[in-house]
Protein backbone atom coordinates (compact mmCIF):
# COMPACT_ATOMS: atom_id res chain seq x y z
CA UNK A 1 0.00 0.00 0.00
CA UNK A 2 1.04 3.39 -0.82
CA UNK A 3 0.33 6.96 0.63
CA UNK A 4 0.30 10.05 -1.58
CA UNK A 5 -0.50 12.05 1.83
CA UNK A 6 2.27 15.13 2.84
CA UNK A 7 0.73 15.10 6.11
CA UNK A 8 -1.15 13.13 8.61
CA UNK A 9 -4.48 15.29 8.38
CA UNK A 10 -5.24 14.04 4.78
CA UNK A 11 -5.71 10.52 6.09
CA UNK A 12 -9.16 11.66 7.04
CA UNK A 13 -10.33 10.91 3.64
CA UNK A 14 -14.05 10.14 3.21
CA UNK A 15 -14.84 6.58 3.97
CA UNK A 16 -18.22 4.47 4.15
CA UNK A 17 -17.12 3.21 7.72
CA UNK A 18 -17.36 5.94 10.89
CA UNK A 19 -14.48 7.19 11.68
CA UNK A 20 -15.24 6.80 16.00
CA UNK A 21 -17.74 4.76 17.43
CA UNK A 22 -17.91 6.34 21.30
CA UNK A 23 -19.55 3.89 24.18
CA UNK A 24 -20.96 4.87 26.62
CA UNK A 25 -21.94 3.63 30.06
CA UNK A 26 -25.47 3.90 29.73
CA UNK A 27 -27.94 1.06 28.36
CA UNK A 28 -30.78 2.22 24.96
CA UNK A 29 -34.05 1.95 28.00
CA UNK A 30 -35.94 0.38 24.56
CA UNK A 31 -33.43 -2.37 23.91
CA UNK A 32 -31.64 -3.00 26.92
CA UNK A 33 -28.41 -2.71 25.25
CA UNK A 34 -25.39 -0.67 25.48
CA UNK A 35 -25.80 2.90 23.83
CA UNK A 36 -23.20 3.58 21.23
CA UNK A 37 -22.59 7.15 19.20
CA UNK A 38 -21.40 6.45 15.87
CA UNK A 39 -18.96 9.72 14.34
CA UNK A 40 -18.29 9.67 10.35
CA UNK A 41 -14.75 11.00 9.15
CA UNK A 42 -16.93 14.36 7.25
CA UNK A 43 -18.09 14.93 10.74
CA UNK A 44 -14.55 14.43 11.97
CA UNK A 45 -13.64 16.94 9.60
CA UNK A 46 -15.78 19.25 10.45
CA UNK A 47 -15.10 19.48 14.44
CA UNK A 48 -11.14 19.92 13.85
CA UNK A 49 -12.41 22.69 11.34
CA UNK A 50 -14.63 24.50 14.19
CA UNK A 51 -11.77 23.46 16.98
CA UNK A 52 -9.14 25.20 14.65
CA UNK A 53 -11.29 28.37 14.19
CA UNK A 54 -10.70 29.00 18.21
CA UNK A 55 -8.33 29.93 20.72
CA UNK A 56 -5.58 28.95 21.08
CA UNK A 57 -5.54 26.27 18.13
CA UNK A 58 -6.32 29.78 15.77
CA UNK A 59 -3.14 31.65 16.95
CA UNK A 60 -0.35 28.80 16.60
CA UNK A 61 2.34 29.48 14.82
CA UNK A 62 4.07 26.59 12.62
CA UNK A 63 6.53 24.49 14.21
CA UNK A 64 4.98 25.60 18.20
CA UNK A 65 4.13 22.63 20.42
CA UNK A 66 1.05 22.36 22.02
CA UNK A 67 1.01 19.97 25.12
CA UNK A 68 -2.40 18.21 26.13
CA UNK A 69 -3.54 16.17 28.96
CA UNK A 70 -6.75 14.54 27.86
CA UNK A 71 -7.93 10.75 28.69
CA UNK A 72 -8.77 8.60 25.37
CA UNK A 73 -11.97 10.27 23.98
CA UNK A 74 -13.36 12.13 21.22
CA UNK A 75 -11.72 15.46 22.68
CA UNK A 76 -8.52 13.72 21.86
CA UNK A 77 -8.71 12.88 18.64
CA UNK A 78 -10.22 16.22 17.53
CA UNK A 79 -7.39 18.24 19.37
CA UNK A 80 -4.48 16.09 17.66
CA UNK A 81 -5.77 16.73 14.54
CA UNK A 82 -6.35 20.57 15.04
CA UNK A 83 -2.92 20.56 16.69
CA UNK A 84 -1.38 19.17 13.47
CA UNK A 85 -3.70 21.20 11.05
CA UNK A 86 -2.14 24.39 12.46
CA UNK A 87 1.59 22.99 11.32
CA UNK A 88 2.27 22.62 15.38
CA UNK A 89 3.82 19.92 17.20
CA UNK A 90 1.47 17.78 19.44
CA UNK A 91 2.55 16.67 22.78
CA UNK A 92 -0.15 14.62 24.38
CA UNK A 93 1.00 13.28 28.43
CA UNK A 94 -0.74 11.23 30.46
CA UNK A 95 -3.51 12.92 32.51
CA UNK A 96 -2.48 10.90 35.73
CA UNK A 97 0.61 13.17 36.27
CA UNK A 98 1.27 15.17 39.33
CA UNK A 99 2.42 18.32 39.33
CA UNK A 100 6.20 17.96 39.36
CA UNK A 101 6.01 15.45 36.66
CA UNK A 102 3.86 17.63 34.37
CA UNK A 103 6.29 20.73 35.20
CA UNK A 104 9.58 18.24 34.13
CA UNK A 105 8.01 17.80 30.58
CA UNK A 106 6.52 21.38 30.36
CA UNK A 107 10.13 22.58 31.01
CA UNK A 108 11.61 20.46 28.66
CA UNK A 109 9.14 20.90 25.58
CA UNK A 110 8.46 24.43 26.20
CA UNK A 111 4.80 24.83 24.50
CA UNK A 112 3.12 27.42 23.47
CA UNK A 113 -0.22 26.50 25.53
CA UNK A 114 -1.42 23.79 27.60
CA UNK A 115 -5.20 21.84 26.72
CA UNK A 116 -7.06 19.72 29.08
CA UNK A 117 -10.70 19.05 29.39
CA UNK A 118 -12.82 21.14 31.40
CA UNK A 119 -14.28 19.86 35.02
CA UNK A 120 -11.65 17.05 34.38
CA UNK A 121 -10.18 15.79 37.75
CA UNK A 122 -6.96 16.81 36.88
CA UNK A 123 -8.00 20.89 35.82
CA UNK A 124 -5.75 22.00 39.27
CA UNK A 125 -2.91 19.89 38.79
CA UNK A 126 -1.99 21.30 35.51
CA UNK A 127 -2.76 24.30 36.16
CA UNK A 128 -0.14 24.43 39.14
CA UNK A 129 2.34 22.98 36.95
CA UNK A 130 1.67 25.33 34.15
CA UNK A 131 1.88 28.25 36.52
CA UNK A 132 5.11 27.20 37.44
CA UNK A 133 6.18 27.34 34.00
CA UNK A 134 4.47 30.40 33.31
CA UNK A 135 2.65 28.39 29.99
CA UNK A 136 -1.49 29.79 29.56
CA UNK A 137 -3.98 26.73 30.35
CA UNK A 138 -6.93 26.60 28.40
CA UNK A 139 -9.88 24.59 29.40
CA UNK A 140 -12.01 22.32 26.46
CA UNK A 141 -15.63 21.44 26.56
CA UNK A 142 -16.96 19.90 23.89
CA UNK A 143 -20.48 18.22 22.38
CA UNK A 144 -20.73 16.11 19.71
CA UNK A 145 -22.39 19.42 17.51
CA UNK A 146 -20.30 22.25 19.01
CA UNK A 147 -16.86 22.20 20.23
CA UNK A 148 -15.73 25.31 22.97
CA UNK A 149 -12.68 26.32 24.79
CA UNK A 150 -11.57 28.96 26.49
CA UNK A 151 -8.48 30.48 28.24
CA UNK A 152 -8.35 29.96 32.06
CA UNK A 153 -4.95 32.26 32.66
CA UNK A 154 -4.24 35.39 32.36
CA UNK A 155 -1.08 35.49 30.73
CA UNK A 156 -2.33 34.42 27.29
CA UNK A 157 -1.37 36.53 24.55
CA UNK A 158 -3.81 36.62 21.53
CA UNK A 159 -2.40 37.40 18.00
CA UNK A 160 -3.91 35.93 14.88
CA UNK A 161 -2.41 33.87 12.97
CA UNK A 162 -4.08 33.99 8.97
CA UNK A 163 -4.15 30.29 8.40
CA UNK A 164 -2.11 29.04 5.14
CA UNK A 165 -2.83 26.83 2.44
CA UNK A 166 -1.73 23.45 4.18
CA UNK A 167 -0.46 21.52 1.32
CA UNK A 168 2.15 23.47 0.54
CA UNK A 169 3.82 24.98 3.70
CA UNK A 170 3.57 21.19 5.09
CA UNK A 171 7.11 19.12 4.72
CA UNK A 172 7.18 15.89 5.22
CA UNK A 173 9.90 16.47 7.76
CA UNK A 174 7.93 18.53 10.29
CA UNK A 175 7.67 17.43 13.86
CA UNK A 176 4.08 16.23 14.02
CA UNK A 177 4.52 14.53 17.51
CA UNK A 178 6.77 14.63 20.51
CA UNK A 179 6.83 12.31 22.91
CA UNK A 180 9.18 10.82 25.70
CA UNK A 181 10.92 7.85 25.89
CA UNK A 182 9.51 6.33 29.35
CA UNK A 183 12.50 6.50 31.43
CA UNK A 184 13.07 2.84 32.51
CA UNK A 185 16.39 3.25 32.69
CA UNK A 186 17.06 6.69 33.66
CA UNK A 187 15.45 10.08 32.84
CA UNK A 188 12.99 10.41 29.88
CA UNK A 189 14.09 11.64 26.45
CA UNK A 190 12.17 13.90 24.22
CA UNK A 191 11.37 11.86 20.70
CA UNK A 192 10.65 14.29 17.90
CA UNK A 193 8.64 12.41 15.65
CA UNK A 194 7.76 13.11 11.61
CA UNK A 195 4.80 13.28 9.62
CA UNK A 196 7.22 11.20 6.95
CA UNK A 197 8.04 8.13 10.00
CA UNK A 198 4.61 8.42 11.46
CA UNK A 199 3.31 8.02 7.98
CA UNK A 200 5.45 4.96 7.30
CA UNK A 201 4.95 3.30 10.41
CA UNK A 202 1.35 3.87 9.98
CA UNK A 203 1.15 2.26 5.92
CA UNK A 204 3.85 -1.02 7.47
CA UNK A 205 0.85 -1.59 10.17
CA UNK A 206 -2.38 -1.47 7.85
CA UNK A 207 0.24 -3.38 5.59
CA UNK A 208 1.19 -5.97 7.93
CA UNK A 209 -2.15 -6.96 9.11
CA UNK A 210 -4.60 -6.12 6.02
CA UNK A 211 -6.49 -3.75 6.90
CA UNK A 212 -9.45 -2.77 5.36
CA UNK A 213 -12.26 0.17 5.92
CA UNK A 214 -14.28 -3.01 6.99
CA UNK A 215 -12.46 -3.25 10.07
CA UNK A 216 -12.88 -2.25 13.36
CA UNK A 217 -10.57 -1.85 16.23
CA UNK A 218 -11.03 -1.49 20.19
CA UNK A 219 -8.77 0.94 21.62
CA UNK A 220 -7.24 -0.34 24.68
CA UNK A 221 -4.18 1.56 25.02
CA UNK A 222 -3.87 4.80 25.94
CA UNK A 223 -3.92 7.61 23.32
CA UNK A 224 -0.90 9.50 24.47
CA UNK A 225 1.35 6.09 23.74
CA UNK A 226 2.60 5.26 20.50
CA UNK A 227 0.81 2.20 20.89
CA UNK A 228 -2.73 3.57 21.22
CA UNK A 229 -2.27 6.55 18.80
CA UNK A 230 -0.39 5.36 16.04
CA UNK A 231 -0.58 1.13 16.49
CA UNK A 232 -4.16 1.33 16.84
CA UNK A 233 -6.16 4.80 16.08
CA UNK A 234 -4.15 6.46 13.26
CA UNK A 235 -3.37 3.27 11.49
CA UNK A 236 -7.35 2.31 11.47
CA UNK A 237 -7.67 5.59 10.12
CA UNK A 238 -5.72 5.32 7.70
CA UNK A 239 -7.36 2.23 6.36
CA UNK A 240 -10.52 4.16 6.35
CA UNK A 241 -11.45 2.16 9.17
CA UNK A 242 -13.57 2.72 12.38
CA UNK A 243 -12.29 2.98 15.88
CA UNK A 244 -14.03 2.00 18.82
CA UNK A 245 -13.26 4.37 22.31
CA UNK A 246 -14.81 3.36 25.58
CA UNK A 247 -14.69 6.44 27.77
CA UNK A 248 -12.52 4.24 30.34
CA UNK A 249 -11.11 0.64 29.50
CA UNK A 250 -13.06 -1.89 31.17
CA UNK A 251 -12.43 -5.67 31.16
CA UNK A 252 -15.67 -6.77 31.57
CA UNK A 253 -17.23 -3.67 29.27
CA UNK A 254 -14.72 -4.83 27.02
CA UNK A 255 -16.33 -8.17 25.53
CA UNK A 256 -19.97 -6.26 25.78
CA UNK A 257 -18.53 -3.81 23.25
CA UNK A 258 -16.45 -6.49 21.14
CA UNK A 259 -19.07 -8.52 20.57
CA UNK A 260 -22.15 -6.24 20.46
CA UNK A 261 -20.22 -3.85 17.49
CA UNK A 262 -18.26 -6.92 15.75
CA UNK A 263 -14.85 -5.72 16.36
CA UNK A 264 -12.58 -7.50 13.72
CA UNK A 265 -9.22 -6.44 16.27
CA UNK A 266 -7.55 -5.13 19.46
CA UNK A 267 -3.79 -4.66 20.46
CA UNK A 268 -2.63 -4.40 23.99
CA UNK A 269 -0.08 -5.33 26.26
CA UNK A 270 0.04 -8.93 27.91
CA UNK A 271 -0.79 -7.65 31.50
CA UNK A 272 -4.22 -6.51 29.48
CA UNK A 273 -4.74 -10.20 27.65
CA UNK A 274 -4.53 -11.84 31.12
CA UNK A 275 -6.93 -9.55 32.64
CA UNK A 276 -9.61 -10.14 29.46
CA UNK A 277 -9.54 -13.82 29.14
CA UNK A 278 -10.25 -14.03 32.99
CA UNK A 279 -13.33 -11.90 32.58
CA UNK A 280 -13.77 -13.57 29.23
CA UNK A 281 -15.39 -16.85 31.00
CA UNK A 282 -18.40 -14.31 32.03
CA UNK A 283 -19.11 -12.01 29.25
CA UNK A 284 -17.55 -13.20 25.93
CA UNK A 285 -20.17 -15.19 23.52
CA UNK A 286 -17.23 -16.70 21.65
CA UNK A 287 -20.02 -17.87 19.06
CA UNK A 288 -20.75 -14.22 17.89
CA UNK A 289 -17.47 -12.34 18.44
CA UNK A 290 -16.45 -11.46 15.01
CA UNK A 291 -12.00 -11.29 15.53
CA UNK A 292 -9.91 -11.40 12.82
CA UNK A 293 -6.88 -11.28 14.53
CA UNK A 294 -5.37 -10.26 18.57
CA UNK A 295 -2.22 -8.17 18.40
CA UNK A 296 0.41 -8.32 21.55
CA UNK A 297 2.78 -5.65 21.59
CA UNK A 298 5.03 -3.56 23.76
CA UNK A 299 6.39 -6.09 26.07
CA UNK A 300 7.18 -9.92 25.82
CA UNK A 301 4.01 -12.44 25.48
CA UNK A 302 4.82 -15.51 27.12
CA UNK A 303 4.08 -18.58 24.38
CA UNK A 304 1.75 -20.31 26.77
CA UNK A 305 -0.31 -17.04 27.25
CA UNK A 306 -0.49 -16.46 23.25
CA UNK A 307 -2.22 -20.01 23.15
CA UNK A 308 -4.50 -19.93 25.69
CA UNK A 309 -5.96 -16.45 23.73
CA UNK A 310 -5.88 -18.64 20.48
CA UNK A 311 -7.94 -21.25 21.86
CA UNK A 312 -10.31 -19.22 23.84
CA UNK A 313 -11.10 -16.47 21.15
CA UNK A 314 -10.44 -18.46 17.56
CA UNK A 315 -8.06 -15.79 16.49
CA UNK A 316 -4.82 -15.75 15.74
CA UNK A 317 -2.73 -14.06 17.93
CA UNK A 318 0.06 -11.52 16.57
CA UNK A 319 2.92 -10.41 18.99
CA UNK A 320 4.73 -7.27 17.43
CA UNK A 321 7.61 -5.17 18.66
CA UNK A 322 7.87 -1.82 18.68
CA UNK A 323 9.11 1.61 20.39
CA UNK A 324 8.90 4.76 20.26
CA UNK A 325 12.04 5.86 18.48
CA UNK A 326 10.62 3.62 15.69
CA UNK A 327 7.39 5.95 15.03
CA UNK A 328 6.07 2.15 16.88
CA UNK A 329 6.20 -0.62 15.36
CA UNK A 330 9.46 -2.43 13.76
CA UNK A 331 8.43 -6.17 13.68
CA UNK A 332 5.59 -8.55 13.48
CA UNK A 333 4.85 -12.13 13.01
CA UNK A 334 2.45 -12.94 9.82
CA UNK A 335 -1.25 -13.19 9.63
CA UNK A 336 -2.25 -17.01 8.46
CA UNK A 337 -1.64 -18.82 6.27
CA UNK A 338 1.66 -16.71 7.25
CA UNK A 339 4.26 -18.01 9.98
CA UNK A 340 3.72 -16.79 13.47
CA UNK A 341 6.03 -17.98 16.12
CA UNK A 342 5.49 -18.00 19.82
CA UNK A 343 8.33 -16.42 22.07
CA UNK A 344 9.13 -14.55 18.26
CA UNK A 345 8.44 -10.81 17.40
CA UNK A 346 8.29 -11.84 13.94
CA UNK A 347 10.61 -10.28 10.89
CA UNK A 348 10.58 -6.11 10.16
CA UNK A 349 7.82 -5.15 8.25
CA UNK A 350 9.14 -2.13 6.06
CA UNK A 351 12.01 -2.18 8.50
CA UNK A 352 15.44 -3.51 8.30
CA UNK A 353 16.58 -5.53 10.95
CA UNK A 354 20.16 -6.55 12.40
CA UNK A 355 21.87 -8.31 15.00
CA UNK A 356 25.02 -6.51 15.76
CA UNK A 357 28.01 -6.75 18.19
CA UNK A 358 29.31 -3.64 20.32
CA UNK A 359 31.53 -3.06 17.48
CA UNK A 360 28.74 -2.55 15.08
CA UNK A 361 29.66 -5.70 12.99
CA UNK A 362 26.51 -7.82 12.05
CA UNK A 363 26.47 -11.45 13.76
CA UNK A 364 25.47 -14.21 11.93
CA UNK A 365 23.60 -17.65 12.99
CA UNK A 366 21.83 -17.36 15.58
CA UNK A 367 24.37 -15.71 17.67
CA UNK A 368 22.82 -13.22 20.41
CA UNK A 369 23.84 -9.20 20.19
CA UNK A 370 21.71 -6.06 19.69
CA UNK A 371 18.80 -5.44 18.08
CA UNK A 372 19.33 -2.70 15.76
CA UNK A 373 17.11 -1.56 12.86
CA UNK A 374 16.67 0.88 9.86
CA UNK A 375 13.73 2.36 7.99
CA UNK A 376 11.85 5.45 7.09
CA UNK A 377 10.06 5.34 10.66
CA UNK A 378 12.70 5.80 12.69
CA UNK A 379 13.24 9.28 14.90
CA UNK A 380 16.41 11.72 13.62
CA UNK A 381 17.47 11.98 17.31
CA UNK A 382 16.99 12.66 20.77
CA UNK A 383 15.71 16.45 21.67
CA UNK A 384 18.73 18.84 22.98
CA UNK A 385 20.45 15.87 23.58
CA UNK A 386 23.17 15.08 20.99
CA UNK A 387 25.57 12.75 23.67
CA UNK A 388 22.47 10.35 23.96
CA UNK A 389 21.70 10.54 20.00
CA UNK A 390 25.75 9.72 19.00
CA UNK A 391 24.72 6.68 21.08
CA UNK A 392 21.97 4.94 20.11
CA UNK A 393 23.01 4.95 16.47
CA UNK A 394 25.53 2.84 14.83
CA UNK A 395 26.72 4.26 11.24
CA UNK A 396 27.88 0.99 8.74
CA UNK A 397 30.22 1.30 5.93
CA UNK A 398 27.68 2.58 3.68
CA UNK A 399 26.64 5.19 6.15
CA UNK A 400 23.44 4.06 6.76
CA UNK A 401 22.33 4.81 10.01
CA UNK A 402 21.12 1.84 12.63
CA UNK A 403 19.33 2.64 15.83
CA UNK A 404 20.33 0.55 18.82
CA UNK A 405 17.43 -0.80 20.41
CA UNK A 406 19.18 -1.95 23.67
CA UNK A 407 17.23 -4.87 23.27
CA UNK A 408 19.10 -8.11 23.35
CA UNK A 409 18.19 -10.61 20.39
CA UNK A 410 18.77 -13.35 18.16
CA UNK A 411 17.41 -14.52 14.63
CA UNK A 412 16.91 -18.02 14.47
CA UNK A 413 16.66 -20.25 11.85
CA UNK A 414 13.81 -18.70 9.63
CA UNK A 415 15.46 -15.33 10.38
CA UNK A 416 12.53 -14.24 12.74
CA UNK A 417 13.03 -12.05 15.86
CA UNK A 418 14.01 -13.24 19.30
CA UNK A 419 14.35 -10.97 21.94
CA UNK A 420 16.30 -12.06 25.28
CA UNK A 421 15.97 -9.22 27.05
CA UNK A 422 16.81 -5.56 27.92
CA UNK A 423 21.01 -4.77 27.85
CA UNK A 424 20.56 -3.14 30.81
CA UNK A 425 18.28 -5.46 32.49
CA UNK A 426 20.36 -8.38 32.10
CA UNK A 427 21.33 -10.34 35.43
CA UNK A 428 25.46 -11.04 35.74
CA UNK A 429 25.83 -13.60 38.17
CA UNK A 430 28.86 -14.58 39.05
CA UNK A 431 30.22 -13.62 35.52
CA UNK A 432 26.80 -15.59 33.97
CA UNK A 433 25.02 -13.53 31.66
CA UNK A 434 21.02 -14.48 32.19
CA UNK A 435 18.11 -12.71 30.50
CA UNK A 436 15.23 -12.81 32.78
CA UNK A 437 12.90 -13.11 30.20
CA UNK A 438 13.78 -16.75 29.74
CA UNK A 439 13.12 -17.14 33.35
CA UNK A 440 9.99 -15.08 33.48
CA UNK A 441 8.80 -17.38 30.29
CA UNK A 442 9.68 -20.44 32.72
CA UNK A 443 7.01 -19.59 35.76
CA UNK A 444 4.49 -18.45 33.52
CA UNK A 445 4.06 -22.02 31.88
CA UNK A 446 3.01 -22.60 35.81
CA UNK A 447 -0.83 -23.18 35.56
CA UNK A 448 -0.82 -21.26 38.35
CA UNK A 449 0.89 -18.41 37.77
CA UNK A 450 -0.86 -15.17 36.22
CA UNK A 451 2.36 -12.79 36.22
CA UNK A 452 5.94 -12.88 37.06
CA UNK A 453 8.71 -10.65 36.68
CA UNK A 454 12.40 -11.97 37.38
CA UNK A 455 15.37 -9.43 38.35
CA UNK A 456 18.71 -8.76 40.18
CA UNK A 457 19.54 -8.41 43.12
CA UNK A 458 22.82 -7.09 44.91
CA UNK A 459 25.29 -10.22 46.00
CA UNK A 460 28.50 -10.46 48.13
CA UNK A 461 29.31 -13.90 46.32
CA UNK A 462 28.13 -14.00 42.88
CA UNK A 463 27.78 -9.72 42.51
CA UNK A 464 24.35 -10.08 41.47
CA UNK A 465 21.61 -13.07 42.38
CA UNK A 466 18.46 -13.52 40.38
CA UNK A 467 15.09 -13.23 42.16
CA UNK A 468 11.12 -12.96 41.39
CA UNK A 469 7.70 -11.84 42.04
CA UNK A 470 5.06 -13.63 40.91
CA UNK A 471 1.29 -12.85 41.07
CA UNK A 472 -0.47 -16.48 41.27
CA UNK A 473 -4.33 -17.14 40.00
CA UNK A 474 -7.35 -16.26 41.82
CA UNK A 475 -8.71 -19.84 42.03
CA UNK A 476 -11.10 -19.60 44.75
CA UNK A 477 -9.53 -22.99 46.23
CA UNK A 478 -7.85 -22.12 49.12
CA UNK A 479 -7.24 -25.29 50.37
CA UNK A 480 -5.16 -25.64 47.35
CA UNK A 481 -2.22 -22.71 47.63
CA UNK A 482 1.00 -22.55 45.30
CA UNK A 483 4.05 -22.07 47.38
CA UNK A 484 7.60 -20.82 46.69
CA UNK A 485 9.34 -23.95 46.78
CA UNK A 486 6.54 -25.54 44.78
CA UNK A 487 7.94 -22.75 41.74
CA UNK A 488 11.20 -23.56 42.34
CA UNK A 489 10.54 -27.40 42.01
CA UNK A 490 8.60 -26.42 39.04
CA UNK A 491 11.58 -24.13 37.43
CA UNK A 492 14.40 -26.53 37.60
CA UNK A 493 12.68 -28.86 35.36
CA UNK A 494 13.38 -26.34 32.32
CA UNK A 495 16.45 -24.05 33.65
CA UNK A 496 19.62 -25.28 34.38
CA UNK A 497 20.43 -24.32 38.35
CA UNK A 498 22.15 -21.62 38.18
CA UNK A 499 19.43 -19.73 36.61
CA UNK A 500 16.52 -20.77 39.09
CA UNK A 501 15.77 -17.72 41.24
CA UNK A 502 17.10 -18.03 45.34
CA UNK A 503 14.04 -16.41 46.32
CA UNK A 504 10.66 -16.18 44.51
CA UNK A 505 8.26 -13.40 46.25
CA UNK A 506 4.75 -13.79 46.00
CA UNK A 507 3.07 -10.54 45.86
CA UNK A 508 -0.41 -9.66 45.01
CA UNK A 509 0.26 -6.63 42.35
CA UNK A 510 3.70 -5.80 39.92
CA UNK A 511 4.59 -2.44 40.00
CA UNK A 512 3.93 -1.15 35.84
CA UNK A 513 4.12 1.83 33.57
CA UNK A 514 0.91 3.36 32.64
CA UNK A 515 1.01 1.72 29.38
CA UNK A 516 1.11 -1.88 31.36
CA UNK A 517 5.05 -2.58 31.05
CA UNK A 518 7.32 -4.04 33.84
CA UNK A 519 9.46 -1.98 35.35
CA UNK A 520 12.35 -4.68 36.60
CA UNK A 521 14.48 -1.77 38.17
CA UNK A 522 11.37 -0.51 40.06
CA UNK A 523 10.48 -4.24 41.33
CA UNK A 524 14.34 -4.66 42.48
CA UNK A 525 14.68 -1.44 44.04
CA UNK A 526 11.27 -1.92 45.88
CA UNK A 527 12.78 -5.34 47.53
CA UNK A 528 15.89 -4.45 48.17
CA UNK A 529 14.16 -1.28 50.36
CA UNK A 530 12.07 -4.24 51.82
CA UNK A 531 14.88 -6.37 52.80
CA UNK A 532 17.38 -3.71 54.22
CA UNK A 533 14.35 -2.41 56.68
CA UNK A 534 13.90 -6.04 57.90
CA UNK A 535 17.70 -6.40 58.81
CA UNK A 536 17.27 -2.71 60.94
Amino acid sequence: MSHPFNNLVEILSDSFSPAVILTENTQDSSTNKPSYCKLYYSQLRTHIQHLQQQEPFSHLQPGTAVTFLLSNSYEYITVFFAILAQRAVANPLNPNYTVDEILFYLQDVQPSVVVVAKDAANVETVKQAASKANIPVYELSMQVVAVHSKVTSTNSQSHKLKLSNLRQTYSLDDVALFLHTSGTTGRPKGVPLTHRGILASMRNIVDAYKLQPTDLSYLVMPLFHVHGLIGVTLSTMLSGGTVIVPPKFSPKRFWVDVVGLGATWYSAVPTIHQMLLITANETYLEHNGKLRFIRSCSSSLAPATMLELEQRFHAPVIEAYAMTEASHQMTANFLPPGIRKPGSVGKGRGVNVRILDDNGKELSGTAVGEVCVSGPNLFTGYHNNPKATAESFHIDSKHQRWFRTGDLGRMDENRFVVLVGRIKEQINRGGEKISPVEIDQVLLQHPAVAEVVTFGSPSKLYGQEIEAAVVLKKTGNENKVTTEEDLKVFARKSLAAFKVPCKIHIVDTIPKTATGKVQRRVVSDHFQSLALHAKL
